[in-house]
């Protein structure tokens, strides 16, 4: 199944990092900026996960929460979030259910190796439940600031 602007989100309940755990459904009244990466502390999430870090503030202007999505273990997600100072929540999947809810454990290809991994993809989760924009095959340079533009124009328009 792939989902589609104005579908409603899936809903998940999942470990954190810190011990803790994430309902989406809880969530519910804000935007969630839900996104999917391969891998923590490698070079692509780390920017990505950076630039989100960096721009929070406007983010939380536009009444939006950040949640990041990985395979990776919640210990992993600890040392990542210490190591590079992340103040938002990332979500372990490591049985996969979130990623193929949201259709993003997908066949990659890699030096002509094909193998499943997670797309790296940015779904904004209106205040309602529903899915507002859907960014596959993210590029991170500028990622934020492409998403900080769509809040920018939803939150306009709902004026």
């Amino acid at each position: 199944m792939t989902l589609t602007i104005g579908d409603k989100a899936p809903d998940f309940k999942a470990p954190t990092d810190g011990g803790g755990t994430l309902n989406l459904s809880d969530l519910k009244g804000e935007y969630v900026v839900l996104y999917f990466y391969p891998k923590d502390d490698t070079p692509g999430c780390t920017k990505e996960a950076c630039a989100f870090r960096d721009d929070l503030k406007d983010f939380e202007k536009l009444n939006a929460k950040i949640v990041g999505v990985s395979k990776d273990p919640p210990e992993k997600h600890d040392k990542f979030i210490k190591k590079y100072d992340l103040t938002f929540p990332l979500v372990s999947d490591e049985d996969g259910s979130i990623c193929e809810a949201y259709g993003t454990w997908v066949e990659k290809s890699m030096y002509g190796r094909k193998y499943m991994g997670i797309e790296r993809a940015t779904f904004l989760i209106a205040p309602n439940g529903t899915i507002a924009e859907i960014w596959r095959k993210v590029k991170v340079k500028n990622h934020s600031e492409e998403i900080r533009e769509k809040l920018s124009s939803l939150s306009k328009n709902a004026a």
